[in-house]
């Protein structure tokens, strides 16, 4: 019995190898992002050191750095960016707040939905610089139309993911609020809006990415100043390494504007109850 029980605690006694901690998923979440940036940058300097296109149409990174240096420093960027970045702000909103208004009226009526539906879809149809012709034409080219442009742009996600994400509650809930007698007001903030927060929130990120588009496309077409105007003086002289700047600029501008509305549309959803 002893033998027995000397073999066991021997057993015991050897150290046993424990695996290499894995490296911290936050440090992985942090760096493969940053891994498709870093081979398209070595690519651009690969081609760029071997001639393989012309400076003209594809200036090296340490040229592109330079002038985004010097754009900064005589101040180009920053008057360019203040009126872009307003553009984008007041077509943003409007946008935002006749899309969220339009969704919710089609997700909880469907009067409002048979009567306005088909409309909306055949204007949803026709694409922001369509509209842009026409709003000259009434408008000029004032501060106006560029706002109208980006609000379009912006208006068109918004209200499909609205009125979906409303639409897509499930009838449990709906039930549930009629049941209780709920008042409209109070079941739409107790039941609808949190149920269908998700969807709304996706609507205005991507509603956020098509104001950039309508953002650049009319400043380059229809404006004196902005970043897309810049890009265009650019192109006309030439320097391509001006037009990339201003890629630049609005990816980064583009990129730090959705992180600020996941984060608010995390942050809310940990305030708000789940209704899944």
């Amino acid at each position: 019995m002893s033998s027995h029980t000397d073999a066991r605690l021997d057993t015991l006694a050897v150290p046993v190898s424990t695996p290499r901690p894995r490296a911290p998923r936050a440090w992985r979440a942090a760096l493969l992002p940053l891994l498709l940036p870093a081979l398209a940058l070595c690519a651009w300097q690969l081609a760029a050191s071997q001639a393989w296109m012309a400076p003209q149409i594809l200036p090296a990174p340490e040229l592109v750095w330079t002038s985004f240096v010097e754009l900064l420093e005589n101040g180009d960027i920053a008057a360019n960016f203040a009126v872009s970045l307003h553009r984008i702000g007041m077509g943003f909103l409007l946008g935002a707040a006749l899309g969220l208004a339009t969704g919710i009226a089609l997700g909880v009526s469907d009067t409002v939905r048979d009567y306005l539906d088909p409309l909306l879809r055949a204007l949803f149809a026709i694409p922001s610089i369509g509209w842009i012709p026409i709003l000259i034409l009434v408008f000029g080219i004032a501060e106006t139309l560029k706002i109208l442009i980006i609000a379009k742009a912006v208006f068109v996600p918004i209200v499909i993911n609205t009125a979906q994400g409303i639409r897509d509650i499930p009838k449990a809930h709906l039930e549930t609020a009629r049941v209780l007698r709920l008042r409209p007001w109070t079941r739409f903030i107790r039941v609808i809006a949190p149920a269908s927060l998700g969807p709304v929130f996706s609507g205005v990120r991507l509603g956020l990415g098509h104001a950039f588009i309508a953002l650049i496309v009319v400043e380059m077409l229809a404006a004196t100043e902005g970043i897309g105007y810049m890009m265009v003086w650019g192109r006309k002289q030439f320097q391509t390494d001006i037009v990339i700047v201003g890629m630049i600029v609005v990816g980064l501008a583009g990129f730090a504007l959705d992180r600020v509305l996941l984060a608010i549309e995390q942050a809310l959803n940990r305030k708000v109850p789940s209704h899944g």
